[in-house]
């Protein structure tokens, strides 16, 4: 059973303060544990999972908040083309709609910097989660830990012009 809690819109959204670095590190590593990856895994990725200040001077890093606590949290890169870097969400509030939310959210920055898509390189157990938010399958994009293959969905999400 669902604990009861609050519905996506009583979050807020806003920019990651550097206060949170920590806070968000850990939560991308919650939201990653998750999906039942082996322990030796979850340290092979602890520097991808983990944000710093630097990365909130070199990105869009922005935060879903209940009560002031950081329940998920997404990061944008700019470069040849826009990247969703991250995007982890507390487990205990998967399925209720905020991951939705924060994607629409990153979906309108990336429109307002004038980008057509937004490629995600996807953790496999969130591909049907990009798809249902609109990704399109492009290829894949080998990502090995501890000596075993893996292979990532990479997906673009079509970003509607800013004025649309």
């Amino acid at each position: 059973m669902v604990d009861p809690a609050p519905s996506p819109e009583e979050f807020t959204i806003g920019a990651a303060r550097p206060s949170e670095v920590e806070a968000l590190s850990a939560l991308a590593v919650r939201s990653k544990a998750h999906w039942g990856y082996p322990a030796d895994w979850l340290e092979a990725w602890g520097p991808q999972l983990a944000l710093s200040r630097a990365d909130l001077e070199n990105r869009e890093v922005f935060v879903a908040r209940g009560s002031a606590q950081p329940v998920g949290f997404y990061s944008l890169a700019f470069r040849n083309c826009a990247s969703l870097e991250h995007l982890w969400m507390d487990p205990r509030f998967m399925g209720r709609g905020l991951g939705r939310r924060l994607v629409e959210h990153a979906v309108a920055r990336t429109a307002l910097r004038g980008y057509p898509t937004l490629q995600v390189d996807a953790d496999p157990h969130a591909e049907s989660f990009y798809v249902r938010m609109g990704a399109i399958h492009v290829g894949w994009v080998p990502a090995p830990v501890s000596g075993t293959a893996r292979l990532l969905p990479r997906l673009v999400i079509p970003v509607p012009p800013a004025d649309a």
